[in-house]
């Protein structure tokens, strides 16, 4: 317990799946979390049942991360409530699968908008309050799509893989300029989530099919937990990697 006590974070997509695993897990370490999300019904219940369990420790927000101005606004805001930034987790995403030829331009596009554009956006305005009050960390959710070649999540992949890219030229940046800003990417394999359940369906998946195989199907609090620790003062010297949670999927 504590291992983020008194530190302030963002996440984005944070209403379900990866990102409401990673705000109760943040919350539970002693972080106080903003909770953004398109979905405000879901991003304000997690908000309520978190400060049931610590008042104070949650707020939600909702937000687009294609629009800059709301970026603007949320990190303002933010600072506003609980007086600093200290970790931002670019997690908001969507799939839709698609082969390179079957996807189309305005698929493409949502996929970058969301994914790259937004990651962009959301450390674009994260850096500049996080080195006011001394530093932070900012981690970027990728995906073992970056790693592997999957034609049926192209536009996935293609947007995944700017976050890898931009992840390691933004923590050089902060570097550079003694921010002390670390980021870094996590790059789960399939998980037990609602996007990966909607995927699987629209794909005619079935459930077996994970654990029949190797790496099997990961937790949301798989990824939660590595979360917490690159947030914490623990991973101090982790700058500009990748973390692969996969059980082995990438280097079968």
């Amino acid at each position: 317990m504590g291992r983020v006590v008194n530190k302030v974070a963002i996440v984005t997509g944070g209403s379900q799946g990866l990102g409401k695993a990673d705000c109760e897990a943040l919350v539970r370490e002693g972080a106080k979390v903003m909770i953004t999300d398109i979905k405000t019904a879901e991003g304000e219940q997690l908000a309520a049942d978190l400060n049931a369990q610590r008042a104070g420790s949650a707020a939600f927000l909702q937000h687009d991360v294609r629009d800059e101005s709301r970026w603007e606004f949320v990190v303002g805001e933010t600072v506003k409530q609980f007086g600093r930034l200290d970790i931002l987790v670019n997690n908001a995403g969507l799939v839709i699968p698609a082969t390179p030829e079957s996807t189309t331009l305005e698929q493409f596009r949502l996929h970058n908008a969301v994914m790259s554009e937004g990651v962009f956006l959301g450390c674009k305005h994260a850096i500049p309050a996080m080195h006011t009050t001394g530093g932070g960390s900012i981690i970027n959710m990728a995906s073992v799509a970056t790693h592997l070649g999957y034609p049926v999540f192209f536009a996935y992949s293609a947007a995944k893989g700017a976050v890898r890219g931009m992840t390691k030229a933004i923590a050089v940046w902060c570097q550079m300029q003694k921010y002390n800003i670390r980021c870094n990417s996590v790059h789960p394999g399939a998980t037990d989530t609602p996007m990966v359940a909607e995927a699987n369906k629209l794909l005619g998946i079935p459930d077996e099919f994970y654990t029949q195989s190797g790496p099997g199907l990961g937790r949301p609090l798989d990824v939660a937990n590595v979360v917490v620790f690159l947030a914490s003062d623990e991973s101090r010297f982790i700058n500009g990697a990748e973390l692969v949670l996969d059980n082995c999927l990438t280097i079968q």
